[in-house]
């Protein structure tokens, strides 16, 4: 497979993959939480066929020289760092697809840069109000301090296995937490993709500067509130809303990806301290009245219509029996998706 390259932006290495050199269309991948630009991979090859693709790894992942992550500026950082890099490489003009945090990154791209953009692909994107501390459609906050985000609290098995760089069968190492996060029913593409995945989110860097961050105690629930450094933080929805969206101009038409068997973004995600503590997972849940489950896909939908309202387009793609990743778990018809919304 292709090696990665590397290119100074904004002072630092940063690694990127590039396929389909000197097609006319340019396409930038943005990749998510816990992954790398390697996740793209095998799928990237199809996309290759039609366009110029770039897929960077973002500061705190995969290759790419890393400074500790500042939270309340994390998405506009990143963003900055795609818009130099796609600088650095010529594009002037291009799609931008976000995949999950990625989403995040590339709407935050959108408020600053949205001149630069053709076309925005959101696949899987978090809420445009961040992850958790919010309520109902509009991504009411809780209070000031993100009361209902778990921030950059983790579970402390999972990253015990990251940092001894377990590549095993245990239910909470890289591996097995891949397999049950992104996919509806397991892994969809051969050992040597998964091995690669798992190579490269080995990859990530731990601590409260990184992944998942810091975060403040709580005596009840639930029990943590969100700090102000790390990758993890960096979706706290003090920091992390990017609603005003809906007012940017020009306004690049957008295609919204989603698989129905999502279980990280979701109206009900296992990933949300509502679920949980309705789960009994984490005790003291205060009940649904008082904490309902963040409408995390009836958020995005709401914006995404206000943005169609103002003038802007939207199209939302539903991949029945995929989850997280619908770019590996039905390749071809996410490469059609695509070629069809980018060449229009």
């Amino acid at each position: 497979m292709e090696q990665k390259q590397f290119v100074n932006v904004n002072g630092r290495q940063t690694a990127y993959y590039r396929l389909g050199e000197g097609k006319p269309r340019k396409l930038i991948l943005v990749h998510g939480n816990a992954s790398s630009a390697a996740f793209f991979f095998p799928t990237i090859y199809q996309l290759a066929e039609h366009f110029d693709v770039v897929a960077p790894d973002l500061n705190g992942f995969g290759d790419t020289e890393a400074v500790p992550v500042k939270s309340p500026t994390a998405l506009e950082d990143w963003a900055e760092d795609v818009s130099a890099l796609a600088e650095a490489l010529g594009f002037s003009h291009f799609a931008l697809l976000g995949w999950s945090l990625g989403g995040g990154v590339v709407w935050k791209f959108a408020l600053m840069h949205p001149e630069k953009l053709t076309h925005l692909v959101l696949l899987s994107p978090m809420s445009p109000y961040g992850f958790g501390g919010t309520k109902g459609e509009g991504g009411e906050m809780y209070d000031a301090n993100g009361w209902g985000s778990p921030g950059g609290f983790a579970n402390p098995a999972f990253i015990g296995k990251l940092a001894e760089k377990d590549r095993g069968d245990d239910p909470m190492a890289a591996r097995s937490v891949l397999a049950k996060s992104l996919f509806a029913a397991g892994w969809p593409i051969e050992k040597q993709w998964q091995d690669l995945f798992v190579e490269e989110l080995l990859k990530i860097r731990l601590g409260e500067d990184y992944y998942p961050g810091n975060y403040q105690p709580l005596a009840a629930f639930p029990y943590v509130l969100p700090g102000d450094r790390g990758i993890s933080n960096a979706l706290a929805p003090q920091y992390a809303n990017v609603s005003e969206v809906v007012n940017i101009s020009p306004k690049p038409p957008i295609l919204w990806i989603r698989g129905d068997k999502d279980s990280l973004v979701s109206d009900h995600s296992f990933s949300d301290l509502a679920v949980l503590g309705q789960l009994g997972v984490v005790p003291g849940y205060p009940g649904a009245d008082a904490f309902p489950p963040q409408p995390m896909v009836a958020q995005t939908r709401a914006v995404l219509e206000r943005y169609q309202a103002n003038g802007g387009a939207y199209q939302e793609l539903v991949f029945e029996g995929c989850a997280h990743a619908s770019h590996l778990e039905a390749p071809e018809k996410f490469a059609q998706a695509l070629k069809g919304f980018i060449n229009a």
